[in-house]
């Protein structure tokens, strides 16, 4: 087990700050541990020789040693009790108290300190401002919530205490058990990482559940979650969906990969599964907690109704599942069993006059099918149909066939007996249809995320030195920008662009013209410019003749458009064949929870109109970059749509890795596009540049 095992199973805890005063938090938290706690209770308060029948100490080193200490006194006084907690040699630390980075400058201050004085002790702290924590094997509710959790195999953290109140309330009165709660309060050591690595060792823990309004530090979340779903699921509800990442972003990639998308990329590549609701975050968890995965995606539905069964199918055709094909064998055994008004396909209707043995019957064939990989159970109640039995039904079924069955009892009270039936076999029951396929979906996905294999990113042979002096070109600039002035910067990591030079006069620009085979292409090069093409500043197709003339007019065209924008010169650049090819973006704008957001789809002009785009977060192994290219709409143009000749999608995979590998390598580089990325038959060139690098970082 992890070192916050003695979090969750201490022998003794200390409340500092307890009290007996009628509505005191101190209070609230020394009853609530006095309730099932299996270990010692020791209140500290310098004001109290006995507090609810306890013997009360005046300051820590006075009391009994303690594995955990629950912290409720005034926020000036937090720190002094951290510090006696640490020279005491307590390791694991709960602040309930508020006051800290939430209340401003003086109470993020405090805070740091907080984190400081952690750190030099070797503190495990949980909060501040936490509601505390739960661990239902030892009976310890350290909360001052005015419910206890049920015993259970859930683990639930969540960063809102309020969230935690309202869930046990509804989940106690659901029969939904927990293991271990947490209130994650202000995270200023603690924090969601850390819990998923503990109850990924666990053995007890079977999935673990969470409430997050943010992820401060995405990277090692990614890490400690890949590492956790390969034995226990992760659900995540994140609230705080927001556009103000995007809208901030300077780039075509920062404007399409804002925070949200960076929460959906690293969780996806993590294995989380992204619950987008509350009910969904349960009714994903009493899924994965009590149900096999499913060997294939088939479904079987079994039903008496024939509404339900319709919203059933189109639920499944919503999800990542499919309808069973049933065998022949399968379909004549139905028909030799069910009445002839019966349908004998998927969905199988039994009918109204379904009773109990009618419902055994299709369940058990429809199990029985090699097709089928898992089944749900839909039913509406009638006279001749007892829940409680087809529950029993349901449950020898499931064990039976070891496939994941879920139950759609419809009703109240009779429905709600069979729920508890159920519910002892780990089979949930749900009032809606779309609710019972969402939990065999989530199972389903689960299956998937532990199927899923990593490489180590590929290390290309690149020119670092190169790299970090043309980067070094944007200090001093007022807004640390680069353009296609620095498409070396991609020559030093290998990807290919076009021959071509920047040039600061028009006789310079007709040489290099002449040098360069065929018409030429003409670009104005400026950090203050970014959409060239609409002032003028792009001429395609000159001829080496008039490239003179062409140099005066883009020149002219930008000092018109903005007199005060520097202009480095022209870049004068081989024109590229467009016919046959596709235009694709590649870029990277660095989010500060999870870091480089890797960007790749249809490019040109329309990125941000069409915006057919994937992310990671980087870096990424080839894996990965083959699935960025594939999950974009337009990626059957890459693959020869229409009787086109398909383009070299090795090349463009290859130029996605080594663009991770270049903002891994650099963290100093804040966005950055290459837009377009002509791919074609014979391989990628890399046509325009755009980069903010942070020069301090360098």
């Amino acid at each position: 087990m992890g070192r916050l095992s003695d979090l969750f199973a201490p022998d003794t805890v200390a409340v500092i700050g307890a009290t007996d005063r009628e509505g005191a938090v101190g209070r609230a938290i020394l009853e609530n541990l006095q309730l099932e706690f299996d270990g010692e209770v020791v209140p500290i308060n310098p004001n109290r020789d006995e507090i609810l029948g306890l013997e009360c100490y005046p300051a820590v080193e006075c009391a009994p040693p303690v594995d955990l200490a629950v912290v409720v006194v005034p926020p000036p006084v937090v720190l002094e009790s951290i510090e006696e907690l640490g020279e005491a040699g307590t390791e694991n630390v709960v602040v309930i108290t508020a006051g800290f980075s939430e209340t401003g400058s003086e109470g993020a201050e405090r805070e740091q300190q907080l984190r400081e004085l952690a750190e030099e002790y070797d503190l495990n702290v949980v909060g501040p401002n936490s509601l505390g924590i739960m661990s239902t094997p030892v009976g310890m509710n350290a909360t001052f919530g005015p419910e206890s959790a049920t015993p259970g195999s859930i683990s639930f953290m969540s960063q809102s205490g309020a969230f935690i109140t309202a869930v046990l309330d509804w989940a106690n009165e659901q029969g939904i058990g927990f293991r271990d709660v947490v209130s994650l309060g202000n995270k200023a050591v603690l924090d969601e990482g850390d819990f998923v690595r503990q109850w990924g060792e666990d053995p007890e823990t079977d999935v673990v559940i969470g409430y997050l309004e943010g992820i401060d530090d995405g990277d090692d979340f990614v890490r400690a979650a890949r590492e956790v779903t390969d034995e226990t699921p992760i659900v995540l509800v994140k609230s705080g969906r927001t556009d103000a990442g995007a809208q901030a972003a300077s780039s075509h990639t920062g404007a399409i990969a804002g925070s949200e998308r960076a929460y959906e990329a690293g969780l996806e590549q993590a294995g989380v599964l992204r619950a987008s609701s509350v009910q969904e975050l349960f009714d994903y968890a009493r899924a994965l907690s009590g149900l096999p995965e499913p060997e294939s995606d088939g479904v079987a539905v079994v039903t008496n109704a024939g509404g339900p069964g319709v919203l059933t199918t189109d639920a499944i055709g919503d999800s990542t599942l499919e309808m069973a094909d049933f065998i022949d064998e399968t379909i004549d055994r139905l028909g030799e069993t069910m009445p002839d008004e019966a349908n004998v396909y998927n969905p199988i209707d039994a009918i109204g006059d379904a009773d109990v043995s009618r419902f055994a019957d299709a369940l058990e064939i429809a199990l029985d099918d090699p097709n089928v990989g898992a089944a749900v159970v839909v039913s509406a109640p009638t006279a001749v149909l007892q829940y409680d039995k087809l529950a029993e039904v349901i449950i020898e079924n499931r064990e039976a066939y070891d496939k994941p069955v879920v139950a759609c009892l419809m009703g109240g009270e009779r429905a709600r007996a069979a729920e508890e039936v159920l519910r002892e076999f780990g089979i949930p029951n749900y009032f809606d249809p779309s609710r019972a396929i969402a939990g065999l979906d989530a199972l389903a996905r689960y299956r998937d995320v532990r199927e899923r294999t990593f490489e180590d990113p590929p290390a290309f042979d690149v020119d670092r030195e190169r790299a970090r002096e043309i980067l070094a070109r944007a200090e001093g600039r007022d807004d640390n920008r680069l353009g296609v002035e620095s498409m070396d910067l991609l020559e030093a990591y290998g990807i290919p662009t076009p021959d071509g030079e920047i040039v600061d006069d028009p006789e310079r620009a007709r040489e290099v013209a002449e040098s360069i085979e065929g018409d030429v292409v003409m670009k104005i090069v400026s950090p203050d410019i970014s959409h060239k093409s609409d002032i003028g500043g792009v001429k395609v197709g000159v001829p080496t003749d008039e490239v003179y003339d062409a140099y005066e007019d883009v020149v002219s065209r930008a000092r018109n458009y903005q007199p005060d924008a520097t202009i480095f010169g022209v870049q004068v650049q081989e024109m590229v064949d467009l016919e046959g090819t596709t235009e694709t973006i590649v870029g990277m704008n660095r989010d500060p929870q999870f870091g480089p957001l890797l960007l790749f789809g249809l490019g040109g002009i329309f990125v941000e109109i069409l915006e057919d785009t994937s992310v990671r977060v980087a870096p990424i192994d080839e894996n990965e970059a083959a699935e960025m290219v594939e999950e974009i709409q337009a990626a059957p143009l890459l693959r020869g749509a229409r009787g086109r000749d398909p383009a070299d999608v090795d090349a463009v995979v290859e130029t996605i890795l080594r663009l991770s590998q270049l903002v891994t390598d650099f963290p100093a580089i804040l966005e950055l596009d290459v837009n377009p990325l002509v791919a074609g038959p014979d391989g990628v060139q890399a046509i325009d540049l755009r980069l903010t690098v942070d020069t301090a970082n360098l």
